[in-house]
């Protein structure tokens, strides 16, 4: 059965607005813009999202989806039980034949929107939040002599490292040997709690 219009527009004006954004920056482009980019009349774009920030929310979604899509591919070809090196050296774009997007000056704008936008900002903690989950499940896999806790806070200091590191090297030019500096130094931070970690909560 072919699948109705919508499902073939809709991610078609979401892909449009990607580049745009990632062209132009913020504020966000005009319905024109991405008009021009899908190569579609502004009002048809207006016909499938007619509230602008619903049209960032799907931008949300698909960027999020990009990198789930990547990740399973690597999962897939991978045929590993222990995961956590080969999540680590994706989203330090180390992982061969198997790139993370290239989508930071995007992401910068939807957290510039997060700022103003309440619905884009929970959309955005909740994609952190699930990426901190899992990485913080596969250390667990990779440690199990770490406790839950332990492995939350080193899930939570990756996602902060990662997202600060993409921000230095992707956003302001600096060199892309730092993305060795920083693999290696989550490896090291998770030497570290293997070795020394004291959960407070249970002297």
């Amino acid at each position: 059965m072919p699948k109705p219009i919508s499902e073939i527009r809709k991610p078609e004006i979401v892909q449009a607005a990607i580049k745009a954004i990632g062209r132009e920056g913020l504020p966000m482009p005009s319905y024109d813009s991405i008009a021009k980019e899908a190569d579609m009349s502004r009002q048809l774009i207006r016909h499938y999202f007619p509230d602008p920030e619903g049209l960032m929310i799907a931008v949300c979604d698909a960027l999020a989806a990009s990198y789930r899509d990547c990740l399973m591919k690597g999962i897939i070809e991978a045929a590993a039980t222990e995961r956590l090196s080969m999540f680590l050296d994706f989203y330090f774009n180390f992982l061969a034949g198997n790139q993370k997007p290239k989508d930071d000056g995007v992401y910068d704008a939807m957290f510039s929107l997060a700022a103003s936008s309440e619905a884009v900002r929970l959309n955005l903690s909740g994609q952190y939040n699930l990426l901190q989950y899992t990485i913080a499940h596969e250390i667990q896999i990779s440690n199990p002599a770490l406790n839950q806790k332990a492995c939350r806070e080193i899930a939570f200091l990756f996602v902060a490292l990662m997202y600060g590191h993409w921000k230095m090297v992707a956003t302001l030019g600096f060199s892309e040997d730092y993305n060795r500096v920083t693999r290696e130094a989550v490896d090291r931070l998770i030497a570290s709690y293997v070795q020394n970690y004291h959960d407070p909560d249970l002297e």
